[in-house]
């Protein structure tokens, strides 16, 4: 259990359900994987997540009395990777895992070639959004939201597109021939329509998208 194969990865499996635990464990090991570590909460990770040599944390956003989300900071912090796998789909789950740090996402409905996929890539040090999530990514710019607008605008987008440069707001000012306050006022409007809580959010998310 401890040795992986020479082309398997050194998973540490979250889950705070045992069944679940033990049915992952079971099936990477089948696939060549090794399970470095197991723990049902951010206690139990971080007792024993030190020395394990894991190269990828697999995460449940449903612990029993916490978030998953709250270990991303943790496991971060360590050098190793967390590969959330969740039950939920909804935007702003997935929106608030990849702006905490998650390297990637597979929702608990997809078959398990998709989270082997996951696991490698993630591991390899890409980023990995299942095609559910890619699915649900795409809806928030596809779909109505709440204020019954579709799509980013054009100047939305330039506004976006700056802050993943890295310019400031002065300087996308000028460079859009608007205000410094205008800019202000359409980072409020981008952080209401990708349901965004900060602009330091906003500011992960960009980057992102510009990478």
């Amino acid at each position: 259990m401890d040795k992986a194969a020479p082309s398997g990865v050194r998973v540490f499996l979250v889950d705070d359900h045992p069944v679940m635990r033990n049915g992952l464990s079971v099936l990477l090991q089948m696939s060549g994987h090794a399970i470095c570590g197991l723990a049902g909460s951010r206690e139990e990770l971080l007792a024993c997540v030190d020395g394990s040599g894991a190269a990828v944390a697999l995460v449940d956003l449903s612990l029993a009395k916490e978030s998953g989300l709250d270990l991303i900071d943790d496991l971060t912090a360590r050098g190793i990777p967390t590969l959330i796998y969740s039950m939920h789909e909804d935007r702003k789950s997935i929106e608030g895992a990849f702006s905490r740090g998650a390297r990637g996402y597979v929702t608990k409905r997809e078959v398990e070639d998709v989270l082997l996929e996951a696991i490698a890539k993630v591991a390899a040090g890409e980023r990995y959004a299942s095609p559910e999530v890619m699915r649900r990514l795409a809806d928030r710019f596809l779909a109505p939201d709440e204020a019954g607008e579709t799509t980013l605008s054009q100047r939305e987008e330039q506004i976006l597109t700056g802050l993943g440069r890295g310019e400031t707001s002065a300087e996308m000012g000028r460079a859009l021939n608007i205000s410094f306050h205008t800019v202000e006022t359409y980072y409020g409007r981008l952080l209401r329509k990708l349901g965004l809580a900060s602009m330091k959010e906003l500011r992960k998310f960009a980057i992102r998208r510009h990478d």
